[in-house]
This record gives structure tokens, C-alpha cells and sequence, in this order.
């Protein structure tokens, strides 16, 4: 509740009518206080996780939702947790819930998304918990066989949210197809492009879309979380794939600020990162799709 009240107005109020305001206002502070207590407290802050060790999540379906349903099954009741998943398709609610208090951790983002998305807010009060594992981009194509093969003036669509863009855009320059400025970051646009000698024409399309622009472009830039629910396999369809060591992009766990202590979130994360979701990982996407950032 986080909308301050309108202040009353000065009218003269005559005797007869005194009572019944006070009546009202007695009325209206008990309803204050129930929803108070509704929303989780006087302070009117979000609830920590239930009591009874039930965390409810919001993660992408693959391989998040997953991973999760793995920790559920196998590892959760070990710890005292009892996990309820909720699976977003897009990358926008999941943080938007979790700022609201109907979700009390997500799991689908990578640090640099996480940040730009608290700077685009204002400083929404969501902190990165623990890195799960790294979904490698990937530049795909239906009708191109190898990198060289990239015809001059090809079309290539790029996911055109800020932080998977520049991603996208060091993804091609580490691989040769263009140069971007000195200094650019992960926050690189097209503008950004320095040299781009096979004139490529890049198309930005919101990340869930990419996969089903293949039937409309030279080749595409994929996140690994769409590349896999749209059955390509990184190893063997990936024209290029972002290296492991030393990449930024790792999803992971993410919680409100003001929870991060929570001790239940703390057992989540360590079963997150324990050796029997890495092994999960390991054996369920052996291709390279999902690799496992405690190895």
C-alpha cells in the first residue's frame, strides 16, 4: 500500500454531525488497519517468505521452470522448502511481481538485464542473489552454413531489449562480422558498430520473437532459453555460441532487496548452486544449451 491519503478538506461540520464523523473515522482507521495487515504489515512492505518454508517463484519455462521443478522434486523437502513455480513467457512480469510482493523470488535474468531493469524503474529494490547457469547466444540460421557463408547486405535480427542487444552485438564482433567503438559496453547499440564490412542489416525484435524470424532473415541472434524451446540445438545448429569463461550472463536467483537475508531464499540459492543441480544441468542439456556456473 503505498499510496498516501488525501488530506480532508476544512468544511464547518455542525454538532449534528459531529458523532457520526467520529463514528466514521473509528470506522475507517479498523478497515486502515485490516488491510494494513492484509498487505503483510503496518509498514505495508511485502511478506517474507511463508513460515512453513514455501517459496513462490517466477521463472521461464526452459530451462528455469526445469531446473526448479528438479529442486522441488528432489532437493526442496530435504531442505525444509516446499517450492510453487510460476512460469512467465515474457521478461517483464516476473520482475514486475516480484516488485509487487506476488512472487517472492525470480529466476529467468542475468545481472546486466536485472540492472538495467532496476535503472529503467527508478531503482526498484531487487538484488541478484546467486548465479545458476549460463544459457550461451547463439547466431542461428535456416539457410546459412557457416559464418563465411554470410552473405553481404544479410539480414540479421537482434533482441532489442538493452542488455541482450550489446550482448548479441559482441557476439558478432567476437566472431569477426563487425567492430564496435572502443569503450562500447554491454549497453551497445547499432550505433555503436565502428566497422561492418558485410553491410549487415540488423532487425531488432523482442527475444521471444527471434526463433520465428529464421523464416524471415539471413540469421538470427537467440537466447539460449528461446533457442531451446524452439528445438535448436546450440552445438550443432549454432553458426556461433558465446564462450563460457569469464561471461557476465549468467541467470540467476533474484529477490527483493529487503529479503535477501531471508533464510529460506539463502537455502534456495545453495540448492541452486549445489553439485546436484549442476549434474541436473549437466545431464538434461549435455549439448552446451545450459552450462552450470558453479562447475
Amino acid at each position: 500500500m503505498t499510496g498516501g491519503r488525501e488530506r480532508p478538506g476544512h468544511r464547518r461540520i455542525g454538532k449534528g454531525v459531529t458523532g457520526v464523523r467520529r463514528f466514521l473515522g473509528g470506522a475507517a482507521a479498523a478497515v486502515l488497519t485490516l488491510v494494513l495487515a492484509a498487505c503483510g504489515g503496518g509498514s505495508g512492505e511485502p511478506a517474507a517468505p511463508a513460515a512453513d518454508g514455501t517459496i513462490k517463484i517466477g521463472a521461464s519455462p526452459t530451462p528455469h521452470a526445469q531446473i526448479l521443478t528438479f529442486v522441488r522434486d528432489k532437493l526442496a523437502a530435504g531442505a525444509g522448502l516446499k517450492l510453487e513455480i510460476v512460469e512467465f513467457t515474457d521478461y517483464v512480469q516476473p520482475n514486475t511481481q516480484l516488485q509487487e510482493g506476488k512472487l517472492d523470488a525470480n529466476f529467468f535474468q542475468h545481472k546486466p538485464y536485472l540492472d538495467d531493469f532496476v535503472a529503467s524503474k527508478g531503482g526498484a529494490a531487487l538484488t541478484f542473489l546467486q548465479p545458476v547457469h549460463l544459457e550461451p547466444l547463439g547466431l542461428y540460421s535456416r539457410g546459412v552454413k557457416s559464418l563465411a557463408a554470410l552473405p553481404a547486405g544479410a539480414s540479421v535480427a537482434v533482441p532489442n531489449d538493452a542488455t541482450n542487444l550489446g550482448r548479441a552485438l559482441k557476439l558478432l564482433q567476437d566472431n569477426g562480422l563487425i567492430k564496435l567503438k572502443e569503450g562500447a559496453g554491454t549497453a551497445a547499440t547499432e550505433r555503436d558498430v565502428a566497422d561492418n564490412p558485410k553491410k549487415i542489416a540488423f532487425k531488432p525484435l523482442e527475444a521471444a520473437q527471434l526463433p520465428r524470424s529464421l523464416q524471415d532473415v539471413d540469421a538470427a541472434v537467440i537466447n539460449g532459453n528461446y533457442a531451446l524451446e524452439a528445438g535448436l540445438k546450440p552445438a550443432g545448429d549454432g553458426l556461433a555460441l558465446e564462450k563460457a569463461e569469464g561471461n557476465p550472463y549468467a541467470n540467476g536467483l533474484v529477490v527483493r532487496t529487503d529479503q535477501k537475508d531471508d533464510a529460506n531464499l539463502k537455502k534456495l540459492a545453495g540448492l541452486l548452486a549445489g553439485p546436484e543441480v549442476a549434474k541436473y544441468i549437466k545431464d538434461t542439456f549435455g549439448d552446451g544449451a545450459v552450462i552450470p556456473a558453479q562447475s
